[in-house]
């Protein structure tokens, strides 16, 4: 497979604390599936935001030439809700565009072409009739929906989302998953969870994340190579009754 996105020897702290990453190397390949999982602080949203190249960082990351020409990258990427200012005085429709920002720099305004690929986006995530009404009158589940469009309506090549699934109906989940799977046939992806159980379902690696990253070419994952890892997290396991399993107690 063809490397799109290369991290080497990263390291990242905030105003002089304990580093929150500490000689990261991670290679994202071309139609990459990939959970990142970790302990809350272990610095998942941070590795998302260094792909990104948003935060200052030691190392290198390097972008393959089709991720990223004259300045313009085809990276789509979908936020925590929580960062999301509702109070904004902006349409549904007006946000997915903005996900054009970046390359309308470069070839001026929004077309009717790129409307209708934003109404298109939005019938396809089922909340085309909201396209007029403003951010602050959706629900969590309509928000994410709306992001995900953002996201998309660039054609990124590498699709990021950083907990995806937070404050959504299962009935969207299975949705959203339904349509990664779809998506994932034309780009990379990269989706930061917190339920390992349900991502392991969908994708094909998993990144272990506290403070140093860990790549496990598989869906499968054990609690001896998470212990390995030192990655403590949560195990969910599926059946007629959910239930959590949790480390024994000595």
């Amino acid at each position: 497979m063809q490397p799109i996105v290369t991290l080497q020897h990263i390291s990242v702290v905030y105003d002089h604390e304990k580093p929150v990453l500490t000689d990261v190397n991670l290679t994202i390949y071309d139609r990459d599936f990939i959970g990142v999982i970790g302990p809350n602080g272990g610095g998942k949203t941070t590795l998302v935001k260094t792909i990104l190249k948003s935060i200052p960082y030691s190392g290198k990351v390097t972008y393959a030439p089709e991720i990223e020409n004259k300045g313009y990258r085809r990276i789509g990427y979908m936020p925590q809700t929580a960062h999301i200012d509702r109070s904004f005085p902006i349409s549904v429709s007006e946000v997915v565009l903005s996900g054009l920002q970046a390359r309308k720099k470069l070839w001026g305004r929004y077309t009717a072409q790129d409307r209708e690929r934003a109404v298109e986006l939005l019938d396809t995530c089922g909340i085309a009739d909201l396209k007029n009404r403003p951010i602050g009158t959706l629900s969590g589940g309509q928000m994410q929906r709306m992001l995900l469009c953002r996201a998309l309506i660039s054609d990124p090549l590498l699709l990021i989302l950083d907990e995806p699934t937070n404050f959504v109906d299962n009935k969207f989940e299975q949705e959203l998953y339904a349509l990664l799977k779809q998506f994932n046939e034309k780009m990379a992806i990269v989706m930061v969870s917190h339920d390992l159980g349900t991502i392991s379902s969908y994708v094909r690696s998993i990144v272990c994340v506290n403070g140093h990253v860990h790549r496990h070419d598989s869906n499968i994952i054990t609690p001896e190579q998470l212990h390995n890892y030192d990655c403590p997290i949560q195990l969910v396991t599926h059946g007629v009754v959910p239930h959590t399993v949790l480390e024994r107690h000595e």
